[in-house]
């Protein structure tokens, strides 16, 4: 299981380093995406764009290299379900969005194909996030039967 946990970071962690390095590169178009989502002044979408790609890439080497750990995932959940909502809300008004997060491969992605690769990212992100329970309760019943013996 410790593989499988291992995996599950170093590929969440890979997905938020490779987006945020593709819109760090290039923070004009990023503030471009941003403003099509109609749901922020101009100002507010160019200083995000130039904060988050940074954010989403300190966040996915804290999952990888598991140094505050649970700090880059509650940004990462925070961030991924906004994400959802923002496009969820611009579905519904009709705003035909191209998102672009991982350049050119999701430019044409459908709104179910982005709803169920984001939706597979906020799962694994729980899933991660209870992963720390589990090893905790599994230590604590070790402890409990290492008394009992």
């Amino acid at each position: 299981m410790k593989i499988f946990w291992r995996i599950l970071d170093v590929l969440v962690g890979g997905i938020f380093i490779y987006a945020g390095a593709l819109k760090a590169l290039d923070p004009v178009q990023f503030a471009n995406m941003i403003d099509n989502y109609k749901t922020l002044p101009w100002f507010v979408g160019v200083r995000l764009a130039f904060y988050l790609p940074w954010l989403e890439i300190v966040c996915g080497l804290t999952v990888i290299f598991q140094f505050l750990y649970r700090g880059g995932l509650s940004i990462l959940t925070a961030l991924i379900a906004v994400f959802i909502g923002a496009t969820v809300a611009a579905e519904m008004r009709g705003l035909d969005i191209t998102c672009g997060c991982f350049g050119h491969a999701s430019q044409h992605w459908s709104f179910p194909q982005h709803m169920v690769f984001d939706l597979a990212i906020l799962i694994a992100l729980v899933l991660l996030w209870s992963r720390p329970k589990l090893l905790h309760q599994r230590q604590a019943i070790h402890l409990h039967n290492d008394k009992k013996d």
